[in-house]
């Protein structure tokens, strides 16, 4: 994993795996939002495998996926939710991590 730390309540990386789940949590993190769509390369792995492994080490996890279409209205509005609700410090992650530091800058004019 390649970790990019935006500020002290997000960071950004690429995609993850399950086996990953426990150094995310050893590092810190409370909360993890995945912005990739499934199926979007074979070998990825399932949102559904990533959260039930995170949710059995007590992180909240959401799925809010930016496809080809880019970052929608909703998107950024699902993701400021999560912020609101979600514990911090937040791990987002995506292929390469460049739709999940999108999609954060994108809802710093929302949440001030």
């Amino acid at each position: 994993m390649d970790i990019r730390q935006i500020n002290e309540e997000y960071s950004v990386t690429g995609q993850i795996s399950v086996e990953d789940l426990d150094t995310i949590k050893a590092l810190g993190f409370k909360s993890i939002v995945c912005h990739r769509p499934d199926f979007e390369q074979p070998d990825q792995p399932q949102f559904e495998t990533i959260a039930a492994r995170a949710k059995e080490l007590g992180l909240d996890i959401t799925h809010i996926p930016v496809g080809p279409m880019g970052v929608t209205a909703d998107a950024v509005r699902e993701m400021v939710d999560a912020l609101d609700t979600f514990e911090r410090p937040m791990l987002g992650y995506c292929r390469s991590g460049a739709r999940s530091t999108n999609v954060y800058q994108q809802t710093q004019h929302i949440r001030g």
